[in-house]
């Protein structure tokens, strides 16, 4: 979705509501495929929902299909029963389909980066759409997300591979990068690192040595070959091993071993973020 870098950037298009801000996606999806994000936001992110004065959600560009911003508004009225998930893509037919589905506190608009929401919402899920993008695009993206962002509300830039085995995604609020997750699948990588081809537009081409991302993706590798002798017992505590190494290590780690067990980490961005 984003026309030119420059059309983000500059100040002066944020006030054009005529045309929607971004480019047609491939639109690419699967049903289930964001469940892990999904279930991280109904998760240790859930107190930003349960608190918010107006529970809005947007999934932006969700494709050729809107199944999963459907499994997204399921999911997350379990933790907020009033929430309202709106689904937008840029693509008018696209949205013609999708407004079949439309229920009570379930909608579709036709729009792009400038969110063409009444309200601010409290968490905005952009899957596989910034990849599309070059990376010079992404901070006015970013930017432009962000100031419509309610108070304490989560942007989520994420990318993952097409059944949602391996899944990576940064946080952001109204002001900056929060932190990177990256969750896989158990028995879908040979080394930790086998995600990064998964890693947002941000990073992906950080993925070099003397880049910080890059010393993670090393650490993580290092610990989960250090922590073989606990396969027998399974890749969940081996997994879990490698999380207590990295933070033991000094690494920002989130959360605990209830995350971790289901193949999933959470760092700082600090940790992560590109060099200048």
């Amino acid at each position: 979705m984003v026309q030119k870098a420059e059309r983000v950037a500059n100040p002066a298009n944020r006030g054009n509501r005529r045309r929607p801000v971004g480019n047609i996606t491939r639109g690419t999806t699967n049903p289930n495929r964001m469940r892990r994000l999904d279930r991280w936001l109904a998760g240790p992110q859930a107190w930003r929902l349960r608190s918010a004065a107006d529970p809005l959600v947007v999934d932006l560009g969700y494709g050729a299909s809107p199944a999963t911003a459907v499994e997204l508004f399921e999911r997350l009225a379990a933790v907020r029963p009033d929430v309202r998930v709106c689904g937008i893509e840029i693509e008018p037919d696209r949205v013609r389909v999708a407004k079949a589905l439309e229920r009570p506190g379930l909608s579709f608009l036709v729009g792009g980066f400038e969110l063409p929401v009444p309200g601010r919402p409290v968490l905005v899920r952009a899957f596989n759409v910034l990849r599309q993008y070059e990376e010079a695009d992404v901070p006015g993206i970013w930017r432009l997300v962000q100031d419509r962002l309610a108070p304490d509300g989560l942007f989520i830039d994420g990318t993952c591979d097409e059944i949602g085995r391996r899944v990576t995604w940064i946080a952001l609020d109204a002001a900056r990068p929060l932190t990177l997750s990256m969750s896989v699948r158990f028995g879908s990588f040979d080394l930790p690192s086998d995600v990064a081809e998964r890693l947002p537009k941000a990073l992906i081409h950080r993925n070099v040595p003397g880049e910080r991302v890059h010393a993670l993706l090393q650490a993580m590798d290092q610990a989960w070959l250090e922590s073989a002798p606990l396969a027998s017992f399974g890749n969940r505590q081996r997994w879990t091993a490698m999380c207590r190494a990295l933070l033991d290590g000094g690494w920002p780690v989130h959360d605990g071993p209830s995350r971790w067990r289901l193949g999933e980490l959470t760092v700082g961005w600090e940790a992560v973020a590109p060099l200048a």
